[in-house]
């Protein structure tokens, strides 16, 4: 796993599928997922490597359900003392109460996906005692307000975090950068391709300076911009 500085507040967790990001407000961290399983520990020891207390992570917000964001929620909660938070729609599947939709494949998404899931940790993810439900609208105490944004399509769950007086926007998987190109482009794996796009533009109308993803490289600047630019390649009837 690489560990990036993205902002003196900010770190990105890169596993082999996926990131999770670490943000800083004084003594106290904020996880916005938390790596596949068997990512608790690692994250742990890295939060350790910054110069902070495992127990300083207070709260760990998930943008979905899917293994690859949530499987080391349930192992960190447990070394740490978080607070695991979702989306209503994706919570129950997050507890392990209800069985996780599958995506709705495209024939050309279907090679990505057997790739991703053989480089995915196998077996079955430590729930967490407790999730906190959120909702769109929500305000959150971190990043000076933390503003919960839902994004559906990917999962009915899917939640993007805005930071606005930071300029910070953490997408979930509702957007994504292109693994070869670094384009930026509506995320794959969806239930509801429809729907996803709709979100992507929801995002896109968002100001923001930084804008992290489910999957590829953050865009570092005027990420607004960027985001509007591409939504315009998805303009028109979804």
């Amino acid at each position: 796993m690489d560990v990036i500085e993205l902002l003196p507040r900010l770190h990105l967790l890169r596993f082999p599928v996926g990131p999770a990001y670490l943000w800083r407000d004084g003594d106290e961290l904020t996880l916005i997922d938390a790596g596949p399983i068997g990512s608790g520990r690692v994250i742990a020891d890295v939060v350790r490597a910054l110069g902070r207390a495992p127990s300083d992570v207070r709260r760990i917000v998930l943008t979905h359900f899917h293994e690859d964001h949530a499987g080391g929620a349930g192992e960190l909660a447990a070394l740490t003392g978080a607070e695991v938070l979702a989306h209503g729609r994706d919570a129950p599947v997050v507890r392990g109460e209800t069985p996780g939709p599958p995506p709705v494949f495209e024939d050309w998404e279907l090679p990505i996906h057997a790739e991703a899931a053989r480089q995915l940790p196998q077996g079955d993810p430590a729930r967490p005692e407790r999730v906190t439900e959120v909702s769109d609208g929500d305000v959150l105490d971190f990043g000076d307000g933390a503003r919960i944004v839902h994004v559906p399509g990917h999962t009915e769950g899917s939640i993007a975090v805005r930071l606005p007086a930071h300029g910070v926007l953490f997408t979930g998987d509702a957007v994504a950068a292109a693994p070869v190109t670094g384009s930026v482009i509506p995320g794959v794996f969806n239930l509801d391709r429809a729907r996803t796009v709709a979100s992507f533009h929801r995002l896109a109308d968002l100001d923001a300076d930084l804008a992290c993803f489910g999957h590829g490289d953050p865009v570092t600047g005027n990420a607004s911009t960027v985001l509007r630019k591409a939504a315009d390649a998805y303009a028109g009837p979804y």
